[in-house]
């Protein structure tokens, strides 16, 4: 493991390791290995941080967001408006419902929908919007829900990587007719494994789900729709409730160290994220936009500095997605961004430390680069100027 890793997991399991291995010898000793206490319990208390009346605990974020769609009605023939700048699952459950997903392009400051492009899209066949709270960040949601109102539209939230973010004050997961969470071992609230939860205030909404999660029964050998195997499992449950009172405390330290981060970059070429004001940001990735992006990334490999990027390819770009009938050029600022974002190490248990290291070698990468180039241009003919060297000389005035 890099000596600064994009997430450590053995940090944060130490201290809880006496708590969690009791859990899970307890489930264990009852042999209740599915949809017993521990999964009903979490179900309530995770829909209490999320304002929400009804939480149903599933397998996975990605079933979770499918299961929402089918639950608020979506199907084939219908249309989808989200995002391309996530990661692919939404764009999977979206098409596994049989609807067709639209894309629209993204803030290039919150890298959130444009909530200005969504409008125009709406056709008689929209059903629905999926705004995906990406990095941490809620997207833009009044705007949203009024257009929803209007034209008689669907929300779901994609909240898998917003775990206790908020809204004008509100939680995510009480701001559509339905949320997706992904409990993924590396989200802000994680399982041992996989898990998800949907929260909705809906209570048909949460009856579908509930329905669906278990092959569409609401009692063993009865099944009144087509549903899948898509339970949590009890085990998994039992561990996030262990963790579960600690993630506000977490999420505040993330925010610490993003603002700590955003401190000693300041003065680099790289673009620190922008949280914005009507948003508390949870910042489940910590992601800068870089000159030279892949080089760097590449420099901070040798230095043991392990990063990320999320996401390198759109989806709209995928080749799972060539259907959908997207081309390069038409959601410029997603492809833009795509070619620079890179994901620092970002988790509770980072140190100033390792933050500080991590920011010096940012900026000594940069040093090296003005100086390569700078030495470089010396020796061309006046006359000619590469993209390099005009890059160069923006980057240059910050050392």
């Amino acid at each position: 493991m890099p000596a600064i890793p994009l997430v450590d997991l053995k940090k944060q399991y130490q201290p809880l390791k006496d708590e969690i291995l009791g859990r899970i010898g307890e489930v264990l000793d009852g042999m209740h290995l599915f949809l017993g206490e521990h999964v009903q319990a979490l179900e309530r208390e995770f829909a209490d941080v999320c304002g929400a009346q009804y939480g149903i605990g599933v397998s996975e974020g990605t079933t979770a967001l499918w299961l929402a769609l089918r639950a608020c009605g979506i199907g084939p023939g219908d249309e989808v408006i989200t995002v391309s700048h996530t990661f692919i699952a939404t764009i999977e459950a979206i098409a596994l419902t049989g609807a067709r997903p639209v894309f629209v392009d993204i803030d290039p400051v919150t890298y959130t929908m444009d909530i200005s492009q969504v409008e125009a899209c709406i056709t008689s066949r929209t059903r629905a919007i999926v705004p995906v709270h990406l990095y941490g960040q809620p997207a833009d949601m009044d705007p949203l829900i009024d257009l929803a109102h209007d034209y008689g539209l669907r929300i779901i939230e994609d909240a898998c990587q917003a775990h206790g973010a908020a809204y004008r004050g509100r939680p995510v997961g009480s701001l559509g007719d339905a949320a997706a969470f992904s409990f993924y071992y590396s989200k802000n609230l994680g399982a041992y494994g996989e898990g998800g939860m949907v929260t909705t205030n809906d209570e048909n909404i949460a009856r579908q789900v509930r329905m669906l999660r278990d092959h569409g029964s609401n009692r063993r050998y009865h099944h009144e729709i087509i549903g899948v195997n898509g339970r949590l499992d009890e085990i998994q449950a039992a561990i996030l409730r262990v963790k579960l009172p600690y993630l506000k405390a977490w999420n505040e330290a993330r925010r610490n160290h993003a603002a700590f981060y955003n401190q000693l970059l300041a003065d680099t070429p790289v673009t620190t994220p922008v949280a914005a004001p009507y948003v508390r940001h949870v910042y489940h990735l910590y992601v800068i936009r870089a000159p030279w992006r892949d080089e760097l990334q590449a420099y901070l490999r040798q230095h043991d500095i392990a990063t990320g990027i999320h996401y390198p390819i759109p989806c709209h770009l995928q080749r799972a997605c060539r259907d959908f009938g997207y081309r390069q050029g038409e959601l410029p600022v997603t492809e833009r961004i795509a070619g620079e974002i890179l994901s620092l190490p970002m988790f509770a248990d980072l140190t100033p430390g390792d933050i500080r290291a991590v920011a010096d070698a940012v900026r000594d990468f940069y040093r090296q680069r003005v100086t390569a180039v700078s030495d470089r241009s010396a020796t061309e003919d006046e006359g000619r100027t590469t993209d390099s060297l005009r890059l160069s000389s923006s980057v240059a005035h910050h050392f």
